[in-house]
């Protein structure tokens, strides 16, 4: 969080962009012909039996809403399957545009209870409908966000949405961005059109996500009721928009619990570069394969970051100069915090190792050594006494190698076609990927893929400059960075965690979209901090995320009671 940014959260009262100019669109909504097919059916539910905490907890299970009226019909194929095969999924119609809709027992006829609305899009991919409350199931609400928000009596959502990698029927990938912010807006209308017929209250919706779930998460609170989303609304078929394309419904969230985003993707690259160069980071781990084009990148970061036109709370610009030091300070504040929290919390003096537990998908976990040579605490105060940032860079390089260069949006860049980076969620369906940064394209040398100076003739800034490119367009809809502090209707509260170990994208990233929360006054309630020791993760905080969010629906008081549609 920026450190002056925990501030009291007054009622929330509707967005006045959106109060103006639909002064019924919050509670009620009217008759529509459009939407008459996505009504909720209230009946339509199975019972399951889930226990937390060793209590049962009846649940009843809406199983695969499609949201949307018009839903991209997806391959029955899909990447991704056992060992980098394929997967068969059953639902070809919606599969990618469902969400499945557990109310707990203690919810049913609650329409004030918050709605905690999971996406799950990890690493910017699509995420295929599924159900994170299963029959049968144990949860412990001290370390499952979900167990945590049914023993709260919040009704639990689980979001598919469109993203990089999917198939579509006719063989073209329907999941370019914007399409995952568009998915998730249309799930929200859904709600909102729905509000008085559900448990739950659409004016009280809490998105989490980690990673690309993360940046949907972020996307989705900074855009809110934006109209540069309208035609890709109504093309789906989404909620609220009416026959000449005007928005009726609402899509601005209450709350963003995010972690780890991997957003701002058209800057990624040079934020990454410059964090890992700045001082040899790259070099000292052995993880520097391309230093001219790395050099390249991070040359740009400087300007970008003076563009932004950020401060720190204490008032000081926040630029390339002071970057190191603010980061130095947010890693300050995270061990501190941890030792405070708990007595029993300790950081290995230096020379003393870290036991660091970690393991991929399937296999055991493995725990490392790794020296302490960067923090030094006193333990008799709880005080960090300093930091090295050559060193501390240097340990997180360690826990994962450093990413490629560039590292989001390297494919068909120097000759590479084996990337697995953003790439290919840019351009259009009929494309596997396009080139979305300058020194991407500029540099792209695969002949014939569509991308780049070679098969364009043109370079960056004479490609965005035609009136008929989007891909510009598209790096712009997912970026939340371009919506906070604008007319679009921010969410007022947000909790965003980046733990200390994280190499998958700059700290600056989070550090920037802090800052821009803090100078946004729509936002009243901002608690961001790199998590201590933690690694490219989330919801492993699951108490005290779960604390924030009770205070902060505590706060905001009773949302309006839904009026009938009609």
């Amino acid at each position: 969080m920026a450190l002056a940014s925990s501030l009291v959260l007054a009622t929330v009262a509707m967005p006045t962009s959106v109060a103006l100019a639909a002064p019924s669109a919050g509670r009620g909504h009217a008759a529509d012909p459009e939407d008459a097919e996505l009504d909720f059916d209230s009946s339509a539910y199975t019972t399951i039996t889930v226990t937390v905490d060793d209590r049962p907890v009846n649940v009843r299970w809406y199983k695969e809403i499609c949201y949307v009226a018009n839903p991209v019909a997806a391959a029955a194929q899909q990447p991704g399957g056992p060992g980098g095969g394929t997967t068969t999924i059953p639902n070809t119609a919606c599969g990618y545009q469902s969400m499945n809709v557990f109310v707990p027992e203690s919810a049913l006829g609650d329409q004030r209870t918050p709605v905690y609305f999971a996406v799950n899009n990890s690493g910017w991919m699509a995420s295929y409908v599924k159900a994170g409350v299963t029959a049968g199931a144990s949860y412990d609400s001290s370390t499952s966000n979900v167990g945590a928000a049914l023993k709260a009596g919040y009704v639990f959502v689980d979001v598919a949405n469109r993203s990089r990698g999917l198939v579509g029927a006719d063989g073209s990938s329907p999941g370019k961005a914007p399409a995952a912010a568009v998915d998730a807006k249309a799930a929200v209308r859904y709600l909102r059109l729905n509000d008085a017929a559900m448990p739950g209250s659409a004016e009280r919706i809490v998105v989490n996500g980690t990673s690309g779930g993360g940046a949907l998460a972020s996307i989705l609170g900074a855009s809110g009721n934006s109209a540069e989303y309208a035609p890709h609304l109504a093309a789906i078929g989404a909620a609220g928009i009416d026959a000449k394309g005007r928005s009726t419904l609402r899509d601005d969230v209450f709350a963003v619990n995010a972690y780890c985003p991997i957003t701002d993707l058209g800057n990624a690259d040079i934020a990454y570069e410059w964090l890992y160069n700045v001082l040899g980071t790259r070099d000292a781990t052995g993880s520097n394969p391309s230093p001219a084009d790395a050099a390249a990148i991070a040359e740009h970061f400087a300007a970008y970051e003076r563009s932004l036109g950020l401060r720190n709370p204490d008032g000081t610009r926040l630029t390339a100069a002071t970057l190191l030091d603010t980061i130095e300070k947010e890693v300050v504040r995270s061990a501190e915090t941890y030792l405070e929290a708990d007595p029993a919390h300790t950081i290995p003096p230096l020379g003393g190792t870290f036991e660091i537990t970690s393991g991929g998908p399937g296999g055991p976990p493995a725990t490392k050594s790794y020296v302490n040579d960067w923090i030094d605490v006193d333990t008799a105060t709880g005080k960090v006494r300093s930091v090295d940032m050559t060193r501390y860079l240097a340990f997180v390089a360690t826990q994962a190698t450093l990413k490629t260069t560039p590292a989001f949006d390297a494919v068909g860049v120097n000759g590479n076609t084996a990337g697995r980076t953003e790439t290919n969620l840019f351009g259009p369906p009929t494309q596997e990927y396009l080139n979305y940064t300058e020194y991407g394209w500029n540099h792209n040398d695969v002949a014939g893929d569509g991308s780049g100076l070679d098969d364009t003739g043109l370079n960056w800034k004479q490609y965005t400059a035609k009136k008929s490119t989007t891909v510009d367009d598209q790096v712009h809809l997912i970026n939340p960075m371009d919506f906070v502090g604008t007319r679009a209707d921010t969410a007022p509260n947000w909790y965003v965690r980046h733990g200390t170990r994280d190499r998958d994208t700059a700290f600056t990233v989070s550090v920037n979209l802090d800052r821009a929360l803090a100078a946004d006054k729509q936002v009243t309630n901002l608690d961001y901090r790199l998590a201590w020791n933690q690694p490219h993760a989330g919801n492993y905080d699951v108490p005290e995320a779960m604390a924030w969010i009770a205070d902060a629906v505590r706060k905001a008081g009773a949302p309006p009671a839904p009026r009938r549609r009609g």
